[in-house]
C-alpha cells in the first residue's frame, strides 16, 4: 500500500480507489495512492512497459510520484524490450565446456536455452536494437530527475516481485522475476528467507538513484555505437547469436587443438575479437558525449546523497543515511562512509576533467581522458594498451595512484565493489 509522507509522520492509507489507464491518458488529477497502488501492479503482473506512456501523461500534471512511476515503468520496459530483442534473434551465453571447467564457471549457465526460431540480425540489426536501448534509458532518466526535484512520497516496491516478459510472448512466470534472476543466475548465497519482506520505500533520494543507474547502463552502450564496429560484429558475434545468419555460425567447431572441438574454436575466436577490436570513431560527437554521460554519474550520486541526508524518517530505505537503518546484511552506512564515497566522487571527475591522468605501465606520463574522448578517432584496444594507441593523449601531470583513492580505500577496502554497485 502506498502512503504519503509529511516529515517523519506517516499518514493512514486512503481508501484504495480503482484506477483505470483511460484515466491516466486525460492526465487528471490523481491521488497520489492511486499511483503507488497502480505502479505496484503493473509492475508485479509484467505490464510495465505498456503503461510507461500513462504514468507520463500523469507525470505531465505535475505529479512527482507519478514521474517516478513513469521512470521506473519505462526502465523497466526499456530492459524488457531489449531482452526481447535479444531472445527474438536467438541470443545466448557462449558455450565453451573445457574453457568453463578451468574458468570455474559453471556449464550450465554458459548454455542457457536460446529462441528456437531465432530471426536474422545484421549489424545494422544490432545497433538499432542499441540505439532503442539508449532512447529509453534517456526518457527514463528524465522522469526520475523531475521526479527528484520535489515531493515528499514512498512507494513502497518489491523489486523480488518485479516481472519482465523476458521473451516476449505476452506471459510473465517464476522464471521471469528479478528474484529468479538474482537466484539462478548470480547464484546469490544470503538471499532473504521465503517469506520475508522484501520491500523497499522508493522515495525522491532514490529517484536520483535510478537517474544515475540509467546513465551507468547507457554510458558503455553510447560508447559502443559510437564507434564502427562491423568488422568484430562479422568476425565473433555469432557466440551470442549462434543462428541468427551471421558468417561464422556454421563453424563454431573445427579440429582439437588443446581442449575439445567446441572450446579450441572458442579460442580461435577470442583471438579473432582481439584482432578486430580496432573500432574507427563514426561519432564524434557521441564519444564526446560519454564522458559527459560519465560526468553526469557522479553529479546524480552527489544529488542523492544531498537528498539522503536530509531525510527525517527511516523507512526502509535503499541506500541509507549515517541515522538510517541499513537493509544490507553486515554493511553500515556511517558518515566515515560517505565521506570517503563523495571524496572518491572528486578524483573521478578529476579524471574525467584530465586534471588527474591515468597511469600508462609504458609512460613516464600520463593518459589524459578528457583528450581521448574529445580527440580520439580511433579505438584499437590492443595498440592502446600497448602504448603506440596511447601516445596522442600522453600528457604531463598528476597521475592517478592509491593515494587518489586513500580514503576509498581506507573505508571499503575489499568491498568496494559492493559500495559501487550500492551507492552508484
Amino acid at each position: 500500500m502506498y502512503y504519503p509522507r509529511k516529515g517523519n509522520e506517516k499518514e493512514k492509507p486512503m481508501r484504495f480507489i480503482p484506477l483505470t489507464l483511460a484515466l491516466f491518458a486525460l492526465a487528471a488529477p490523481v491521488a497520489a495512492d492511486e499511483i503507488g497502488e497502480r505502479l505496484v501492479h503493473v509492475l508485479e503482473s509484467g505490464e510495465a512497459g505498456a503503461s510507461a506512456a500513462a504514468f507520463a501523461e500523469a507525470c505531465a500534471a505535475d505529479a512527482p510520484e507519478a514521474c517516478f512511476a513513469a521512470g521506473l515503468t519505462g526502465l523497466v520496459g526499456g530492459v524488457e524490450r531489449f531482452s526481447q530483442g535479444l531472445y527474438r534473434h536467438g541470443a545466448m551465453a557462449p558455450r565453451m565446456p573445457a574453457a568453463a571447467m578451468m574458468l570455474g564457471i559453471d556449464p550450465a549457465m554458459v548454455s542457457a536455452p536460446p529462441n528456437p526460431h531465432p530471426e536474422p540480425l545484421d549489424y545494422a540489426g544490432l545497433r538499432a536494437l542499441l540505439e532503442d536501448f539508449i532512447v529509453t534509458l534517456d526518457t527514463a532518466r528524465a522522469h526520475f530527475e523531475i521526479a527528484a526535484q520535489q515531493g515528499d512520497y514512498v512507494l513502497p516496491i518489491d523489486p523480488m516481485a518485479v516481472r519482465f516478459d523476458i521473451n516476449g510472448d505476452g506471459r510473465v512466470d517464476e522464471a521471469e522475476t528479478l528474484a529468479f534472476f538474482f537466484t539462478a543466475l548470480l547464484d546469490f548465497d544470503e538471499m532473504p528467507a521465503e517469506g520475508a519482506d522484501t520491500h523497499i520505500g522508493f522515495d525522491r533520494a532514490d529517484a536520483w538513484w535510478f537517474a544515475g543507474y540509467t546513465q551507468i547502463v547507457a554510458a558503455p552502450v553510447d560508447f559502443l555505437l559510437a564507434h564502427d564496429f562491423s568488422a568484430f560484429f562479422e568476425a565473433v558475434m555469432h557466440r551470442v547469436f549462434p543462428r541468427a545468419g551471421l558468417p561464422m555460425q556454421d563453424y563454431v567447431a573445427g579440429g582439437a587443438l588443446v581442449m575439445d572441438a567446441e572450446s579450441d574454436a572458442f579460442i580461435a575466436d577470442v583471438i579473432a575479437a582481439i584482432h578486430t577490436a580496432d573500432f574507427p570513431v563514426a561519432d564524434p560527437a557521441r564519444l564526446s558525449g560519454v564522458r559527459e554521460r560519465l560526468k553526469s554519474i557522479t553529479r546524480l550520486s552527489r544529488s542523492n546523497w544531498q537528498a539522503i541526508l536530509a531525510e527525517t524518517d527511516d523507512d526502509r530505505e535503499l541506500v541509507p543515511s549515517p541515522s538510517q537503518t541499513s537493509l544490507m546484511p553486515g554493511q553500515s552506512v556511517t558518515q566515515e562512509v560517505v565521506d570517503a564515497w563523495l571524496a572518491a566522487l572528486d578524483s573521478v571527475d578529476a579524471l574525467l576533467d584530465g586534471d588527474l591522468l591515468v597511469p600508462h605501465w609504458r609512460f613516464r606520463q600520463g593518459f589524459d581522458l578528457r583528450a581521448y574522448f574529445e580527440t580520439a578517432t580511433e579505438t584499437d584496444i590492443v595498440m592502446l594498451l600497448a602504448g603506440q594507441g596511447a601516445l596522442p593523449f600522453l600528457a604531463d601531470g598528476p597521475i592517478a595512484d592509491a593515494d587518489s583513492f586513500a580514503a576509498a580505500n581506507a573505508v571499503f577496502g575489499d568491498d568496494w565493489p559492493i559500495f559501487a554497485l550500492w551507492f552508484n
